[in-house]
């Protein structure tokens, strides 16, 4: 396949499913583990809770990483 036969279209839904499938589940889990952390008294009751998520294809070499303080003062 040369690089001119892909299906732009088709590869943007693709990407936007594979987001939405991240989105959802990082979601699940980061609330998961904020409950788990509350339950054995180990939640901090104020200040920023640092975050990374890193996106890696290797394929394509690339390794994405943001990092993000979610703020529990709010």
């Amino acid at each position: 396949m040369s690089n001119r036969d892909f299906d732009k279209d088709q590869l943007n839904i693709e990407i936007r499913r594979f987001l939405k499938l991240v989105g959802i589940t990082s979601q699940r889990e980061l609330e998961k583990a904020v409950k788990d952390a509350m339950a054995a008294g180990n939640f901090p009751q104020s200040g920023k809770l640092a975050a990374r998520m890193t996106l890696s294809v290797p394929v394509l070499d690339l390794e994405h990483v943001i990092d993000h303080e979610i703020d529990i003062d709010r």
